[in-house]
């Protein structure tokens, strides 16, 4: 590598290379992304807790291993974040919310953070998230308000917002997310970032997610071949819980390779119901036509599965009042207003309407699941508008007053539990993403990240980086 590298904007796969031919360290990478979060962190709040002592012990000891040509594993060095909602031993887990001991340190890691700290990940802080993950947006009692690096007024989305506008600005080019409708291709789509939503159960999770099977682990990158390598290192069962998959012995670094020539592919719009701004309509068309010029075949079907939106309210709404069942009424005062109202109407439901919402769930999952007998993919907008003002948790002037109901294309494959990846596909007027949703059937995670690179590859928009911050440190690479 020659010339003046910028450290902070190399994918995680270049910094893997860089380390290996001795180019820069995992002591320099990290001292650059750290100079990175301080340029911008003041501005975009999207880490809630550093150590940047232990940060640069666990680089000089990625660096020490390097030296030595002894990496740990395929990540050995690579700057990583880890959401506030996620175990990681000798840090606190606040879980965005004032309910939670901010000095209780961690014990254990949790399954994939452990399986990442095996394979040498440099851990370089917690990102922010809405309390408990409820909503998708990102701002919190504890936190405050997080903010998009392409227009600061404007919302990452949520609840990974905070690795969101980490990983599109350059601070650690991987970063854990999780999904419980949404909650890593929402900030994704508005952050121009790329997410993916595994298969339920391809990466563990314990202890179990907040909003239960709903709830996945997935990875935040700049490209589909940083996700499939971090999926490689952490796409793994672990005993610690019942619904993990065992694992199906897949590449899928190399299974990303490949080109889509000859997938049969199902395009909806708009899922048979939900209304698209026009820009965002227009750059997912833009970019479906871009998957068929790379030799898919592309059907646009008319989508007539009933609207899945009772089924995940009345599952996330008890989630919700179950979350919190044991805070006292004067504790409750602490609480994310909205997350409060939320639990109190979750109080209410019985457990024969949950039981009647995990029925509809199943009859939706068959409807959806009959569609890959036909197809080998689906894709949708990812989001159907662009990013709206921080702070709020939706538009002004939105006709409705929860979160999820402009979130009509990511919540429902919650429900059926399968892969779904989120890939950049253009910039609307006013500059803001927009996303290119990608959904295959159950355990076809690798297919799923085949498709998306071929797209990223052809369209990439990895050229354009957002205002926030000043440039980023650079450093004279070894010729």
């Amino acid at each position: 590598m020659n010339g003046e590298t910028d450290l902070s904007k190399l994918s995680a796969l270049d910094l893997v290379e860089g380390y290996r031919t001795k180019d820069f360290s995992p002591v320099e990478v990290t001292e650059a992304v750290l100079a990175r979060l301080e340029e911008i962190d003041g501005n975009l709040n999207a880490f809630c807790y550093r150590d940047d002592d232990a940060v640069r012990s666990m680089a000089s000891e990625s660096e020490a291993r390097w030296m030595k040509d002894e990496p740990q594993g395929p990540v050995d060095g690579v700057p990583t974040s880890v959401k506030d909602v996620l175990r990681i031993k000798g840090w606190p887990t606040r879980l965005g919310s004032k309910t939670v001991d901010a000095k209780k340190m961690g014990e254990v890691d949790a399954p994939s953070v452990k399986r990442m700290r095996e394979s040498g990940a440099v851990f370089i802080g917690m990102t922010t998230t809405p309390e408990m993950g409820w909503k998708g947006v990102t701002d919190s009692p504890v936190y405050g308000v997080s903010r998009n690096p392409w227009n600061m007024r404007m919302t990452p989305g949520g609840s990974s917002g905070g690795a969101a506008a980490a990983v599109a600005c350059g601070v650690g080019p991987l970063a854990f997310g999780t999904d419980g409708g949404g909650s890593v291709r929402i900030p994704a789509g508005f952050t121009g970032i790329v997410a993916l939503k595994p298969t339920f159960g391809r990466v563990a999770a314990w202890p179990p997610g907040l909003f239960g099977t709903l709830s996945h682990i997935g990875p935040m990158t700049r490209t589909v071949r940083d996700t499939a390598l971090m999926m490689d290192v952490i796409g793994k069962p672990d005993s610690r819980d019942p619904w993990s998959l065992a694992d199906d012995g897949v590449n899928f670094v190399d299974s990303a390779e490949g080109g889509i020539k000859g997938m049969k592919i199902a395009y909806s719009p708009d899922l048979g119901y939900v209304r698209v701004d026009p820009e965002i309509a227009a750059l997912v068309d833009k970019a479906v036509e871009g998957l068929e010029s790379l030799g898919a075949e592309v059907e646009r079907i008319e989508f007539d599965v009933p609207k899945p939106e009772e089924a995940f309210r009345t599952i996330w709404y008890a989630a919700a009042a179950v979350s919190i069942r044991t805070e006292s009424k004067t504790r409750r005062r602490f609480l994310d207003y909205g997350l409060a109202q939320i639990a109190e109407e979750g109080a209410k439901i019985s457990a024969m309407d949950l039981i009647e919402a995990e029925r509809a769930r199943g009859v939706y999952c068959g409807q959806i699941g009959a569609l890959f007998d036909r197809f080998d993919l689906l894709v949708t907008p990812t989001l159907p508008i662009p990013a709206f003002e921080a702070g709020l948790e939706v538009p002004q002037d939105w006709p409705y007053e929860r979160w999820y109901t402009w979130t009509p294309f990511t919540y429902p494959f919650n429900l059926t539990r399968q892969p779904a990846l989120t890939v950049p596909c253009g910039f609307n007027s006013d500059g803001l993403p927009a996303g290119l949703q990608i959904i295959g059937p159950t355990q076809a995670d690798a297919h799923v990240m085949r498709a998306g690179t071929a797209y990223q590859d052809a369209f990439s928009t990895l050229d354009r980086w957002p205002t926030a911050g000043r440039s980023a440190p650079v450093i004279e690479a070894v010729s």
